[in-house]
């Protein structure tokens, strides 16, 4: 583990992160994961709420190239993203090959229908179910029960920063699934409304701008990085190189 102003990241890599998954898949314990980056980190540092959730969190992992390379700062290294894209991908390929449920919690109706209908094209013996993210708090206790009569063995939340963690950690024991993860818009990937930033982009580590570029409505949202750079360079925290 790496503390990074605050926030417990794991040090896994990928293929590790997905095989201890894989594992807790097949158990009886529930996990509750975390997929942070940089914003994550920032409002948990004015938001008791958000670092409660956090701390509530069985495995956070580096979502964002921002946690990358503030932890050479922090004493341990982390050596690479840990995305919700990637670690999703590799553990429905994995339920699809051993028999296990997979549910999708989030995005719009449509969004939600196409990510199953697309995945069970891809993964043609996946168990797959869902239901859009669009419910009021006085129906939590209803999506609970569908998720728990379901029995997935992994439950894929895209129901925004904060709100997919809250109901994930609040939940958690009730619904009794192996691996919860918050997973912000993949389902929309999954579904095709949302196009992720091409490989080239990816290996550049520039996700971030091809997605600013796609969608510019997102700007203000990057404000936070400049905001957390300067922050991890002036924590009293941070080691010296």
């Amino acid at each position: 583990m790496v503390n990074i102003l605050g926030v417990s990241f794991s040090t896994l890599t990928l293929e590790e992160t997905v095989a201890k998954l894989k594992q807790a898949m097949q158990g009886q314990t529930p996990l509750y994961i975390v997929t942070a980056n940089p914003e994550i980190i920032m409002i948990a540092r004015q938001d008791q709420e958000m670092r409660t959730l956090l701390e509530q969190a069985d495995l956070i992992t580096p979502d964002g190239i921002g946690a990358v390379w503030a932890s050479k700062y922090y004493g341990t290294k982390i050596g690479e993203r840990v995305t919700g894209m990637e670690m999703s991908t590799a553990l429905i390929e994995y339920a699809s090959e051993q028999g296990l449920g997979v549910y999708l919690l989030g995005a719009s109706a449509e969004s939600n229908r196409l990510a199953i209908e697309n995945l069970r094209k891809r993964y043609p013996k996946l168990r797959i179910g869902g239901r859009d993210g669009y419910f009021q708090p006085e129906q939590e206790a209803e999506v609970v029960r569908e998720v728990r009569d379901f029995g997935p063995a992994l439950l894929l939340a895209g129901l925004g920063m904060k709100r997919q963690e809250r109901f994930l950690s609040r939940y958690k024991q009730e619904m009794g699934v192996p691996v919860s993860m918050g997973i912000g818009g993949v389902i929309d990937v999954f579904a095709g409304t949302v196009k992720r930033a091409p490989q080239f982009w990816i290996n550049l580590k520039l996700e971030w701008l091809y997605r600013l570029i796609k969608q510019p409505s997102r700007w203000r949202r990057q404000l936070v990085l400049p905001q957390f750079v300067l922050t991890v360079l002036t924590d009293k925290n941070r080691k010296s190189l």
